[in-house]
């Protein structure tokens, strides 16, 4: 009981970081240089904004873990299953971070997308941690029920989003683009916790070998392949670096590392996926939303 104040500090923590990650990332790619307005070139500046998310993570979760690793012990131990598990969560968070990534390229707002996302992770995040624990049986109607509310007010929020008006020359919203890639970060962000929890676990509870695997995990997702692509395909004469939004596309980074650093610390004092991850996802939007209406200047 003593330790729960550290497990809400730090759930707040992943959801003030998580919260703000959408915003900050769809900065960074509206600030990236797009030389031609067609699908390869939102991609590409898409796909740029996301080398800086991975560059951010491989610094934050790769370089500063071993330094600290190198200088002095830490609990815990590196194993096996325990680094393959630690390494899958770090992809399956990376795919959910790209699927973020996806819809904003398909012109969909951070206000629209981080609420979907938020809303269907925590279904599939219990339904997982379910399905390991075995605890299928205990699932109560009334969590069925609001199973269900969830869904249909994803799908409230999907098929009513109030759409501006179009402007010559820019690329048209693609629904199902944007819902596929939606579904992907879905599916990937309501699986991270659960397995990371394993990961950590059969690391002797250690707080940074686990998060040294979801960075190296976001090192060869969000930078290695990216940058293949660019520049093995016609995506390299449509779009381009700028400065500015690199360095926005690094913070938007450093915030989904904050945050994976503090679902860490969470389950380090004790904190379950089942408990953590729920409120990881209903306070993010919050956060998500005021920080959009902050940024339009409206609030």
């Amino acid at each position: 009981m003593s330790k729960l104040p550290f497990v809400l500090l730090f759930t707040a923590m992943t959801a003030f970081f998580w919260g703000i990650y959408g915003i900050v990332l769809h900065k960074g790619t509206s600030l990236m240089e797009l030389k031609e307005k067609t699908f390869q070139g939102e991609i590409g500046v898409s796909l740029r904004a996301f080398v800086g998310v991975g560059l951010a993570y491989f610094l934050i979760a790769v370089l500063v873990p071993v330094a600290l690793l190198n200088r002095k012990r830490e609990t815990g131990f590196w194993s096996v299953s325990g680094t393959v598990m630690s390494l899958f969560a770090g992809t399956v968070g990376a795919l959910g971070a790209l699927g973020v990534t996806l819809a904003l390229a398909f012109k969909a707002q951070a206000i629209f997308v981080m609420p979907i996302v938020f809303g269907g992770a925590p279904v599939v995040n219990t339904l997982l941690t379910s399905y390991l624990n075995k605890s299928f049986k205990q699932i109560k109607p009334m969590f069925l029920v609001g199973m269900a509310m969830v869904a249909l007010g994803m799908i409230g929020v999907f098929l009513n989003k109030p759409q501006p008006k179009a402007v010559d020359g820019e690329v048209a919203l693609n629904w199902l683009a944007v819902g596929l890639s939606i579904g992907l970060a879905v599916l990937c962000w309501g699986s991270y916790g659960p397995f990371l929890h394993i990961g950590q676990s059969k690391m002797g509870g250690s707080r940074l070998r686990p998060f040294c695997c979801v960075g190296i995990a976001y090192f060869l997702i969000a930078v290695i392949i990216p940058v293949v692509l660019l520049e093995s395909m016609a995506m390299h004469q449509t779009s381009g670096y700028r400065i500015p939004g690199m360095i926005w596309s690094i913070l938007a980074g450093t915030c989904g590392a904050m945050g994976a650093l503090g679902i860490i610390l969470a389950f380090t004092y004790g904190g379950k996926p089942i408990f953590i991850m729920p409120l990881v996802f209903g306070f993010a939007p919050v956060i998500n939303t005021i920080a959009s209406i902050v940024e339009k200047g409206k609030f």
